[in-house]
């Protein structure tokens, strides 16, 4: 039973990114269409950033002092975010060559690798917190899921405004969720007895190096190119607002 309520705990955290997909269903007037793309490329860039710097940097960071030592840790731990840098700049690079439909669905597509990166390791974390401690591993859900909200609108929004399938979005959207149990299901069966605070760590670390460098050189730049900067700034203040209000309370 303690591991069945791990795994409800940690599919519910990643499936809460289906939440911010279902944005799409929204109307929205086509005279208004490229302001509500700035604002939600805004959001969720800030939401990107924000949670790195307030959370995955910080937390990880002392882990790795704490487990290696100044120097060590610091090196360690520099070698995993510039990692995560030029994993963004990779990537894009592939998605210019190989991909022809459009700026915003490859922005759609990188997003959703950046949060299964992302989501598998918090799988992984949320299932250890819940199976050690129920009452923990709830709390960390909730905080998961609420920036796992935000996180589905950025990868829903580029792809249904590129093909206008509410199903590809959607399903785009559902993939980056699902990757946060199935972080927790291969942790029970295979990496249970390898799993350290250290790893968990260095992981994200390497995806705030990727979420940081695609909000800063991909989303930022298009979110900018309709110049709607209106739109933008609110975006951006939104999306560090709701950081900021998971950092006081959660």
């Amino acid at each position: 039973m303690v591991i069945i309520g791990a795994l409800l705990v940690s599919t519910l955290a990643g499936l809460s990114t289906m939440i911010g997909g279902l944005i799409i269903f929204f109307k929205v007037n086509t005279n208004y269409i490229n302001k509500f793309i700035t604002g939600a490329l805004a959001f969720s860039l800030a939401i990107m950033i924000g949670i790195s710097i307030t959370d995955l940097i910080p937390e990880s960071s002392y882990n790795l002092l704490a487990n290696y030592g100044i120097g060590r840790g610091i090196i360690y731990g520099v070698i995993a975010f510039l990692l995560g840098i030029f994993l963004t700049k990779y990537l894009h690079q592939m998605m210019e060559k190989v991909d022809k439909k459009g700026d915003l669905y490859k922005l759609g597509i990188l997003n959703m690798v950046a949060l299964i990166c992302h989501n598998f390791p918090e799988g992984i974390a949320t299932f250890m917190s819940s199976y050690k401690d129920l009452s923990i591993g709830i709390k960390l859900a909730i905080a998961i899921a609420l920036h796992n909200i935000p996180e589905g609108i950025s990868i829903a929004v580029p792809i249904y405004y590129a093909t206008k399938s509410k199903k590809e979005a959607l399903f785009k959207t559902f993939l980056s969720g699902i990757a946060e149990p199935i972080g927790a299901i291969l942790a029970y069966i295979f990496l249970a007895k390898y799993i350290t605070d250290s790893l968990i760590s260095l992981i994200l670390l390497l995806v705030a190096g990727i979420m940081i460098s695609l909000a800063i050189e991909v989303i930022y730049p298009k979110a900018h190119s309709y110049k709607e900067n209106f739109w933008l700034t609110i975006g951006i203040f939104l999306g560090l607002g709701l950081v900021f209000i998971g950092f006081i309370f959660f």
